[in-house]
Formats: C-alpha cells, sequence, structure tokens
C-alpha cells in the first residue's frame, strides 16, 4: 500500500477560527467578529454562481419583459397593478376576488420548501435565499477592490490612510448603488417599468415609490453589506424551524469523522511514531471558505446554511494529497451512522480510520455511500403529492375559471312598490364584470316570473326579458334594473328567478338566482 501521506504536497495551513462557533459565540451585544471569506472554487461553487445569476437576471429583468395583451391592457409581462387592483402574469390575469390564486402559490411554496428541506437540508438557504444571493453580490464586489481574504484582514487592521478610504468608500458606492438598483427593481413590478424610471429619473413618480426605494435600499445595503451571516443567525426564523423539516434520511453537510479523525498537520511523523491518522490534516480551509465562520468539523449547527463551499475546499485539499474526495460531503444521519459504527468497532474503540479501509487504501465495501433512491422515501413523497396535488387544483381552476360575472343587490327600502294599474315592481343593482382585456356585449335576461318584464335606467331600450348591455374592457358596469310583474302572475310573499347574463361571442355565462318580493296575502 502506497503511503500518500509521504509524499509531498503543497496544501497551505490557515490560521483561522470559527468566530461564529457555538462556543465562541458572544452575547448578542458583543461587538461582532468580521467574517472574511476566501474564496473557493469547485463544483458547488459554479452552482453558487449559476443560481446567483439566474435569480438575479429574474429579479432585475423581469419588470422589462412585454406581452401584449390588446390594446386595453398593459403590456407588462408581469405587473402588479394596484391602481386597477389585477395582477398580471404574462397570460394569467388575477382580479381581487380570485386571490385564492395567491394563496395556493403561497401553500405551494410552503410545501416546496419543506420537501426540499427534508431531501436536502436547507439548500434554500445556500443557494437561492435572497439574503445569500445578495450576500455572494456584496463579496464579490469586495474581493474586486479590497483583495482576497489576506489582503482585506490586512486592510481592515490597517490603519487609516488615503488607499484605505479610498478602497472603503468604492465597496460602499458600489454596494449603495447595488441597493438602489435592487430597490428601483422593486417598484418596476408596481406600474409600467419604462414610464415609472422616467418619472423617477426626473422627480415625478410618487412619494411612495421613493420611500420605497428608500426603504429596500437600506434594508439590503444594511442587510447584504454589514449584517451578513447575523441576518441568518439571528433574524431568520427558518434555522429553528428546519429541524423538524430534517431525519434521518435527510441529506445534510457533513464532516465525515469516521475517516478524518484523528486530525493531524504532521500525519507522516504520527504515522511513523505508530499513532493512528485519519484523512484530515487539521488545515482549516473548510473554515476560511464558510460565509457563516463556523467550523463545519464541530457537527451539524444552526448557523450552517449548507451552501457547500467547505467541500469544495476540502476536495481541493484532498486532490492535492492524492486521497478520495468526500471527507466532507452531503450525507445523510443514516449513513452516516453505519459507517461511524464500522470506524469505532460498533463504538468499542475510538474512532479508526483503518476499519473502514480494505489494505490497499480503498474503502470497505461496508462504508455505506449516497444511494438517490432515499429521496423517494414516505415524507419527501407525501411532500411532493401534497405540492403537486395543490398545482393541480391550481390549474384545473385556473383553465376552468369564467371570466364573466353578475352579481345582484335587491333593494330593501322599499322592498317593492305597487304600481297604479297594481303591478308589483322591485328594484335590484346588478354589477356585470367584464374580466377580458376586450370590450364586449353582455346580454342581460331573465328566467322565471311569468308576465314579468325588466327596464333598465340609462339603456335606450324597451321593456323586456332580454337586454344587450356593452361593457368596457377589464371594467364592471354597474346598471339600476326594474322588474315588472302584473298583478294576475303576481305570487305572494316571495317568488325566486334567475338573472342569466351571457357573452354570445365567448359562450360563457353566469347566472345569480335573485328573489322577488310581493304583498303577502291578507
Amino acid at each position: 500500500m502506497t503511503d500518500t501521506t509521504s509524499q509531498k504536497t503543497d496544501v497551505e495551513q490557515f490560521d483561522a477560527q470559527a468566530v461564529n462557533a457555538a462556543w465562541a459565540r458572544k452575547p448578542l451585544y458583543e461587538a461582532r467578529k468580521k467574517i472574511f471569506p476566501k474564496r473557493a472554487s469547485g463544483q458547488f461553487r459554479r452552482f453558487k454562481w449559476l443560481i446567483m445569476l439566474v435569480t438575479l437576471g429574474i429579479y432585475y429583468l423581469t419588470p422589462w419583459l412585454r406581452w401584449d395583451r390588446g390594446p386595453f391592457a398593459p403590456d407588462q409581462a408581469v405587473l402588479v397593478d394596484l391602481a386597477n387592483r389585477r395582477f398580471y402574469f404574462f397570460w394569467i390575469e388575477i382580479w381581487p376576488q380570485e386571490f385564492f390564486y395567491v394563496a395556493g402559490l403561497l401553500v405551494m411554496a410552503g410545501f416546496g420548501l419543506f420537501l426540499v428541506t427534508s431531501a436536502v437540508g436547507r439548500a434554500w438557504c445556500g443557494y437561492t435565499c435572497p439574503q445569500t444571493v445578495w450576500v455572494d453580490l456584496f463579496l464579490v464586489v469586495e474581493r474586486a477592490i479590497e483583495g482576497e481574504r489576506n489582503q482585506r484582514m490586512k486592510l481592515d487592521a490597517a490603519p487609516w490612510s488615503l488607499d484605505k478610504i479610498a478602497k472603503r468608500v468604492s465597496k460602499h458606492v458600489i454596494w449603495l448603488l447595488i441597493a438602489v438598483a435592487t430597490g428601483g427593481a422593486w417598484i418596476f413590478y408596481f406600474a409600467d417599468a419604462p414610464t415609472l424610471l422616467v418619472n423617477a429619473v426626473t422627480g415625478k413618480a410618487a412619494s411612495v415609490a421613493y420611500g420605497t426605494v428608500a426603504v429596500l435600499t437600506a434594508t439590503t445595503y444594511v442587510f447584504g453589506g454589514l449584517m451578513r451571516e447575523q441576518v441568518c443567525t439571528y433574524m431568520c426564523p427558518w434555522p429553528r424551524i428546519q429541524a423538524a423539516m430534517l431525519d434521518e434520511q435527510s441529506l445534510v453537510v457533513t464532516y465525515n469523522d469516521w475517516r478524518g479523525e484523528p486530525r493531524s498537520r504532521h500525519a507522516k511523523k504520527a504515522k511513523a511514531e505508530g499513532k493512528v491518522v485519519g484523512d484530515c490534516v487539521d488545515c482549516n480551509a473548510c473554515v476560511v471558505v464558510c460565509p457563516m465562520g463556523i467550523d463545519i468539523r464541530d457537527g451539524q449547527q444552526l448557523e450552517c446554511i449548507t451552501c457547500a463551499l467547505c467541500i469544495d475546499a476540502c476536495d481541493g485539499v484532498m486532490d492535492k494529497l492524492g486521497r478520495p474526495r468526500g471527507l466532507i460531503s452531503y450525507a445523510t444521519l443514516d449513513e452516516y451512522s453505519g459507517n461511524m459504527a464500522l470506524a469505532t468497532a460498533g463504538g468499542t474503540t475510538g474512532i479508526n480510520p483503518d476499519l473502514v479501509r480494505n489494505m490497499d487504501g480503498s474503502f470497505s465495501d461496508k462504508v455505506r455511500h449516497f444511494d438517490w433512491r432515499i429521496i423517494f422515501r414516505f415524507r419527501t413523497m407525501l411532500y411532493f403529492t401534497i405540492w403537486a396535488l395543490v398545482g393541480i387544483g391550481l390549474l384545473v381552476a385556473l383553465g376552468a375559471r369564467d371570466r364573466l360575472e353578475v352579481n345582484v343587490l335587491r333593494d330593501r327600502n322599499p322592498q317593492y312598490v305597487t304600481l297604479s294599474d297594481g303591478s308589483i315592481r322591485n328594484g335590484y343593482t346588478v354589477k356585470l364584470l367584464n374580466m377580458i382585456p376586450e370590450p364586449r356585449v353582455i346580454f342581460l335576461s331573465m328566467e322565471g316570473l311569468p308576465g314579468a318584464t325588466m327596464s333598465i335606467t340609462g339603456i335606450d331600450q324597451p321593456e323586456g326579458r332580454s337586454f344587450a348591455i356593452p361593457v368596457d374592457p377589464d371594467k364592471l358596469r354597474t346598471i339600476k334594473v326594474y322588474i315588472r310583474q302584473p298583478l294576475e302572475n303576481v305570487e305572494p310573499g316571495k317568488a325566486q328567478f334567475r338573472l342569466i347574463a351571457a357573452d354570445k361571442g365567448s359562450n360563457e355565462s353566469d347566472v345569480y338566482i335573485a328573489t322577488f318580493d310581493a304583498p303577502e296575502k291578507k
């Protein structure tokens, strides 16, 4: 067996401390110790770059996408039109009374978060959370101006000089510009983006727009640039909630001490002395890349956002040493416990990594590795089923919904009027809702009440049982309807009839069952 520890390597050793580890964390009122994360490289870092580009691209560019809805509706693809109480999402238009669609999406988001967490831990926190994305963006700016970790640490400890002032001012100015762009992009979702941009630059925008930009600028700058990991540790509730979402089969970032311990920076010398040595060379590479300032070798911690940068750092060290990757890896508690039992002879001895290896240095067949089938277990399938059912329900409701509604409010004072010829008349306020961005003619007709006829205020049509009423696109039209029934056809008390609103062009219709009041028998 080749002694890989005797090979000459250039693994860099770091003098680093996990300043945010549980044992080192100070009370909340004590001054924060800055964290200077080192740039990592590897598959997870590349994946984070991709996620950052996609999420930031969606956030900043979506308000500028156009979608042709015709001449009577806005052409912004995604728009929350508060003035007209509409929400536009490409070909979908949501009215206030249809807010249950938004509620359904929130339910889907909740169960989606439960699903992801139960399967792969805090992947949301590590890759797609806005706090994580913007902190990554701010760190890109910081590294570009102040340099890598050691340079930033030296600059921070150095006395104030023109060079330090210039770098700090430049960094914070760019941070503020990013924060302003973040707040500005948000308000573009609530009005026509090009128009609002011109108005905002020329000082003609509403005061609420400037107030919103100011608040979001401040929060983005403070949370992403100044507080960073403190937001995740002290302000976010999800680290406390996630424990209920995890089980023994959830994938989480894990230091495999069953093969890494006992750690040593002088493995060759330790082996010569007959000591048991693990794969960890105590280089602290995993510590210096951690944006949360923890040491993953201390085990699972509330602060860990499972960004997996420590995996990239450790894999790079293992490559230099000629050892297998995966000393830090995504693993389940069940898998970890099984391998730990193997490395400790069922818990009868301390960790001996030789127990998990064959004579040639390869891992024993008894060592458990990730099996993708564990993702498809009852818990995750239950979350996925609920998530999918809610989504299917929303799609079915969305596809089956009518874009025409009629609502009727009967006059209560007086309940009825007796006309000079003895006929009985009731008054109604009828609301016709055209929920498409096109004008159309709605035919309002009645069924029931033998001999009864309608008349509509403002409609120049003779009394009858059906009226053609034009309704503007995406508008609600309120009309006053009077229904008269001859005395010989009147039934004492209350009688029900149907008011039908129909669009012959689209074959859409809606029915309202109304009540006609008449005098009781004496």
